[in-house]
């Protein structure tokens, strides 16, 4: 759906960067009487109010340790058994220039996909779930500043780029995602003035949802695209806890629906 979208309108970029949506969510969400709190690790459900509807925005292997030994042995097992799939090699790079594209589309787009052939494509993203990584990576790749000022200083440019390895991988893809800008943009390695790397465990240090680096939250098979992430998909046997990470349907994706179905389930089942 994400695919269809942005073959439709294109992929659109928040003005500001991407916490703009989250300041605006929260804003929005004070108007109607919430209060946010931050800078507070809950490491028990205990912690929280039990009078209140829980909804847990995480994957299975932290709800486990959140929930502790009140989940019953059956239900934790099948979220110990859930998985996870390839994770990503990230870099946030500013330039002294835009990225100098052989092609001029490219220049006008805020994310480009760079693969090569189809069979290029399919063996670089076969390769990450099979445990190996591949010299030609597909990547993808954001250049913001292009269209939004506030992203680098006046005549300077910041871009973006992941490709996918194994998960949890400790390969270094620096040279391999250069090297596949550069086959696509000769001289976009001279336009680089610093470049900040995230591996898999940074990722996963920064975010601990983001399990050995997989920013979609679980691996899409057959199995956990329907249930996802098992047949009680936002509910847990605890009542009044809910699941509304991107491990519940539809997976991930900057869509929301995961927490609006969760909520939508929680409301109808207090209701009751």
């Amino acid at each position: 759906m994400l695919g269809i979208a942005a073959h439709a309108a294109g992929w659109p970029i928040p003005r500001g960067g991407s916490q703009q949506i989250a300041n605006a969510l929260a804003s929005y969400f004070k108007t109607l009487g919430g209060s946010i709190r931050t800078e507070t690790r809950i490491r028990l459900l205990e912690d929280m109010d039990q009078s209140a509807l829980i909804l847990c925005d995480l994957t299975p292997r932290q709800f486990v340790g959140l929930a502790g030994k009140r989940l019953p042995d059956r239900f934790a097992e099948k979220l110990k058994a859930y998985r996870y799939g390839p994770g990503v090699f990230k870099i946030d790079w500013a330039l002294s220039a835009p990225i100098p594209w052989s092609a001029g589309a490219c220049a006008r787009a805020g994310t480009v996909h760079l693969g090569g052939t189809l069979d290029e494509i399919a063996r670089s993203e076969r390769a990450a779930w099979r445990g190996h990584v591949d010299d030609a990576p597909f990547v993808l790749l954001a250049q913001p500043s292009l269209f939004d000022s506030s992203r680098a200083p006046e005549g300077k440019h910041t871009a973006w780029a992941y490709c996918h390895v194994p998960n949890a991988s400790r390969v270094d893809m620096t040279e391999r995602l250069e090297r596949q800008v550069e086959r696509f943009a000769p001289g976009f390695r001279d336009t680089i003035l610093a470049r900040h790397v995230f591996a898999p465990a940074d990722l996963e240090n920064h975010n601990a949802n983001l399990v050995g680096g997989d920013i979609t939250g679980g691996a899409q098979t057959l199995r956990q695209l329907i249930f996802r992430p098992t047949s009680m998909l936002y509910r847990t046997p605890l009542e009044g806890v809910y699941l509304c990470s991107s491990s519940t349907p539809p997976g991930g994706g900057v869509h929301g629906m995961c927490g609006f179905h969760a909520a939508q389930m929680a409301l109808a089942d207090a209701r009751v």
